[in-house]
């Protein structure tokens, strides 16, 4: 089977750019919490739900290549997709495309399961099962 991508777009705000109207480097990380999000949704659930049962999904490592810059008011495309998923982390990945479909941005955003008092936890298995199936349904 396939790994389900899901993809969001938007159009680059005048804000997210620096004086040459290019976008800037810390905004692409915005983007792919945005496409982590629409993932969630896209697969019939959401990041407040996971946080409702009582887990956070704290941010260990951001890895970002940037091939090509993206300009003001062009139409990006965030790609991202759940590379990995074990006992008490995952892995997501991510491109961002232009309005060319150029690919301009890679990335992975690594995390670990966190109870909301701080402490390491596994994923629950109603979560770890959702994150492992190639189905695209709700938990």
């Amino acid at each position: 089977m396939e790994r389900f991508i899901a993809e969001t777009s938007f159009h680059v705000r005048y804000a997210e750019t620096d004086a040459m109207r290019i976008v800037h480097h810390s905004n692409y990380i915005v983007w792919f919490e945005e496409g982590r999000s629409h993932y969630m949704r896209a697969r019939g659930t959401s990041y407040a739900d996971f946080e409702r049962d009582g887990f956070f999904m704290a941010v260990t490592e951001v890895h970002v290549r940037y091939m090509k810059p993206v300009y003001y008011d062009e139409r990006v495309t965030v790609r991202a997709w759940l590379e990995q998923a074990r006992s008490r982390s995952m892995v997501f990945a991510y491109e961002i495309l232009n309005s060319a479909n150029e690919i301009c941005v890679t990335g992975q955003t690594h995390h670990i399961c966190m109870t909301q008092d701080g402490r390491v936890a596994r994923i629950p298995p109603t979560w770890l099962a959702w994150m492992t199936s190639r189905e695209n349904s709700a938990r």
